[in-house]
């Protein structure tokens, strides 16, 4: 009898989903990184398909989380920004999330890393359809060694194990352990689970700052610190891809690879690089909001190609659903299923148009295809000012005007050239999907509410 190397295959698949903590696009060498090598990711790439139109829901970090976990843009789900650790407000624990829809079909549901939906304990991981949690509850920049702290008064920042705060996480000697630590307990979470399908969601809180690498890979790169946090991230994803192997899951297992929005570029050799897109987080240009996405699962992915179909993290849940025969959630989502695109069907285009919208709730550009509307708004611009050095920040005003323009993205990606005067009927028809969505929810811009926006969570505190 023939020795086989893999456990039979499941009826679904085990899911592993890597989700970056302002990783741009430009920041893996498979997409040209130069100080550094990201050699696990760039296997990931060869070995399955990289999608180059992936786009985060929202260029901020509770808001591209709330919607990457359930399918909707942000600002339907009330949700904006980035919680403080006092916000008082979470994903509401009626939303659900792709923990809780695997989790009716049997499902192991476990997350190791950052959370930032939401600090009280009504928000947390544990009553949102995870079994496991271990990690920070937000950004781990946000502790009594802020900048800001005079002002902020950020509390004590602590690991939280389940719901209960553990260990403190005094100084960046500590904060070294996060990339080795969140990969431990994923790995931990994949022998204990081994023989029923699981979900594992691995949040890594770098390479956002303050940046902090273990000893095995200080002083690594060529790229100072910052290349050191990405060689570790990368070699955590080698851990966790090994450890599927081991267990003889590799050949059942789609593993996805994304980022939650593009480098904070005003921290300067401490950010990383929007790989030729224009701006970076918290602005809805593309380099914002297009991130790196590889995908990988072997004898149903293909390997080694690149699809260029629009595609987004509202897109994650539905498509999950889909290959998991879960569920949808019984409310309004806006997430797309593209699994037939995912195993190769390049017919295939699932999402045609895609919503910027930003802070509060500013629809700040909408795209068709290729064309990309851009409203007049004011916004975060990196562009006219030096970045910061050595983990300090340099300016990012926030109140810059853009004007209105029109972009052709497949000729510009960079949105340099306005071609809007030349392209009347394309506007027209962009305004058309930026209408419907004002009604469907709402836009700052215009002082317009929306129809089908749902309430966040609210802690109830006594």
């Amino acid at each position: 009898m023939a020795f086989q190397s893999e456990k039979p295959a499941a009826k679904t698949p085990n899911i592993v989903l890597f989700f970056i903590d302002d990783l741009g696009y430009g920041d893996l060498s498979v997409n040209g990184a130069m100080g550094y090598k990201t050699p696990n990711l760039d296997k990931m790439a060869q070995e399955g398909t990289r999608f180059t139109n992936f786009m985060a829901a929202q260029a901020v970090c509770s808001a591209s989380r709330a919607a990457l976990l359930t399918g909707c843009y942000p600002n339907r789900l009330g949700i904006s920004g980035a919680f403080g650790p006092n916000a008082g407000v979470g994903l509401n624990p009626k939303e659900e999330t792709i923990a809780e829809i695997v989790k009716a079909q049997g499902y192991a549901t476990g997350i190791f890393g950052k959370w930032h939906l939401g600090s009280d304990q009504e928000f947390l991981p544990l009553q949102q359809g995870f079994d496991e949690y271990y990690g920070v509850p937000y950004s781990h920049d946000m502790w009594p060694l802020h900048p800001w702290q005079e002002r902020a008064k950020y509390p004590p920042l602590h690991w939280i194990d389940g719901n209960k705060p553990v260990k403190e996480i005094k100084n960046l000697e500590d904060a070294s352990e996060l990339t080795p630590v969140i990969t431990e307990k994923a790995i931990s979470f994949i022998k204990r689970n081994k023989n029923k399908p699981f979900f594992l969601y691995v949040p890594h809180p770098l390479p956002h700052v303050p940046l902090a690498a273990s000893a095995k890979f200080r002083g690594k790169s060529e790229r100072g610190i910052f290349g050191d946090v990405m060689m570790e991230l990368d070699w955590s994803v080698g851990e966790i891809m090994k450890e599927l192997k081991a267990q003889g899951l590799d050949n059942n297992t789609l593993v996805i690879f994304t980022s939650d929005n593009g480098p904070w570029l005003n921290y300067g050799d401490h950010a990383g690089s929007a790989g030729g897109f224009r701006e970076g987080k918290g602005t809805s240009f593309e380099g914002g909001q297009r991130e790196p996405c590889i995908m990988r699962w072997p004898g149903v992915i293909p390997a080694g190609r690149v699809s260029n179909k629009l595609l987004s993290t509202l897109d994650v849940l539905p498509t999950i659903a889909k290959l998991t025969n879960a569920k949808l959630p019984k409310e309004k989502i806006d997430g797309l299923d593209f699994s037939a695109l995912l195993k190769g069907d390049e017919s295939q285009t699932p999402r045609e148009s895609f919503l910027y919208y930003y802070r509060k709730n500013s629809l700040e550009a909408v795209r068709k295809g290729n064309w990309k509307l851009v409203f007049a708004h004011p916004g975060r611009t990196y562009e006219g000012s030096l970045p910061g050095k050595n983990g300090q920040p340099g300016p990012a005003p926030e109140d810059h005007q853009f004007p209105r323009a029109l972009y052709n993205l497949a000729r510009d990606p960079g949105e340099r050239y306005d071609v809007l005067e030349q392209n009347p009927e394309i506007v027209a028809e962009l305004e058309k999907i930026a209408d419907a969505a004002r009604d469907d929810m709402g836009d700052d811009l215009q002082q317009k509410a929306g129809k089908n926006v749902r309430e966040i969570g609210r802690a109830v505190r006594k």
